[in-house]
């Protein structure tokens, strides 16, 4: 397999942590949860999350449209890798603050382990 299917895959776990970051507020139910919150904590998580959403479709609309961009310059590959360095530093982050022995959390374990790899196998590839 190329370089490019990596990338669009790559596309789509960030698209598709975009979507899951959109729904954050029904999810966490933030519109009750948060109301404990200072009211600079309630913003700063929110807006947050908000730049979470806007980098990870950034990221995704990079991977679709600038594939090879991506795979074949110095700077598309130093994207891929600060993408899967990205995702190493959220793996690590998960440990050190959400302890939570659930099969969700392990689940965006995976997942987050899954987008560090999808940036990082391009990278191993000639260009």
């Amino acid at each position: 397999m190329t370089a490019t299917p990596w990338i669009y895959l790559a596309g789509l776990h960030s698209l598709g942590f975009a979507v899951f970051h959109m729904a954050f507020w029904r999810i966490f139910r933030w519109r009750d949860t948060l109301r404990t919150a200072t009211v600079a904590d309630r913003a700063i998580i929110q807006i947050l999350n908000l730049r979470l959403i806007y980098i990870a479709s950034g990221v995704a609309a990079l991977c679709f449209l600038f594939a090879d961009e991506l795979h074949s310059t110095a700077l598309g590959r130093a994207v891929l890798l600060g993408m899967s360095l990205f995702w190493v530093g959220r793996t690590i982050e998960q440990f050190v603050f959400l302890r939570i022995n659930r099969p969700m959390v392990h689940a965006l374990t995976a997942l987050f382990v899954l987008g560090a790899v999808l940036f990082a196998v391009p990278l191993w590839m000639p260009a």
